[in-house]
């Protein structure tokens, strides 16, 4: 099963993602992670993609892509992968789904977590990320996933490592940055949402997200057939 997620920053999209990612046994590709590999194993792609981040430049649809289609084929992906952090904008939607089709490629399902912009924010900002695993929640403004106190200190409730912020977390400017591409539905990533919608092919799957992890988890799980 091969599956698109998308939701803004603080919808719960990467843990929603690893819940997945156990339950279907399929790999949990994020496309900054694929960017890493390739610069960092020296891959040609990986060059090119370099030469534009060392200028402080956008890289190419024409190199991003041709490095998540190499990733798609690898062998862990045989049984299906969810794709998360790409595209980011309709034209890149609309790229992808043609490489995807000309690599016979199929796409099963795009998953889309719904979060109202003010309460995204919210979550961001209380956020706190565990040493041991990103993907153990903590919010210092939630009842359910706050961290818990130790020796006078906030540790992970789930594992009671210590916890940090993103600098980018606290910064007004950076959340607002991420967030007006996110919401942008005219040429953003809600235009690349809207693009799937609109299109006949795809199964798109909308979900709440200001439920419990765990209601979240159940109402997308229950529409994967």
């Amino acid at each position: 099963m091969n599956i698109l997620i998308f939701g803004p920053n603080g919808s719960g999209k990467g843990t929603q993602g690893a819940i997945i990612q156990k339950k279907l046994n399929c790999p949990h590709i994020e496309s900054g992670a694929i960017f890493r590999k390739n610069i960092g194993g020296g891959t040609e792609l990986g060059k090119q993609a370099k030469s534009y981040i060392d200028k402080g430049d956008l890289v190419p649809d024409d190199i991003t892509i041709p490095m998540i289609l190499s990733r798609l084929k690898e062998s862990d992906c045989a049984n299906g992968w969810i794709l998360d952090g790409f595209p980011r904008n309709k034209v890149q939607a609309e790229t992808l789904a043609s490489a995807l089709k000309e690599a016979n490629i199929n796409l099963d399902y795009v998953i889309e977590i719904l979060l109202a912009r003010d309460i995204a924010k919210i979550r961001i900002t209380g956020r706190r990320l565990c040493v041991n695993d990103n993907n153990h929640p903590n919010h210092i403004a939630f009842d359910a996933i706050k961290p818990v106190e130790k020796d006078g200190k906030l540790v992970c409730r789930v594992c009671g490592g210590d916890l940090s912020t993103r600098p980018d977390d606290q910064d007004d400017a950076a959340i607002d940055k991420r967030h007006d591409i996110y919401y942008d539905d005219k040429t953003g990533t809600m235009a690349a949402v809207n693009f799937f919608k609109n299109h006949g092919d795809y199964k798109v799957i909308s979900v709440d997200g200001t439920l419990s992890i765990q209601e979240v988890s159940d109402a997308i799980m229950k529409q994967l057939a």
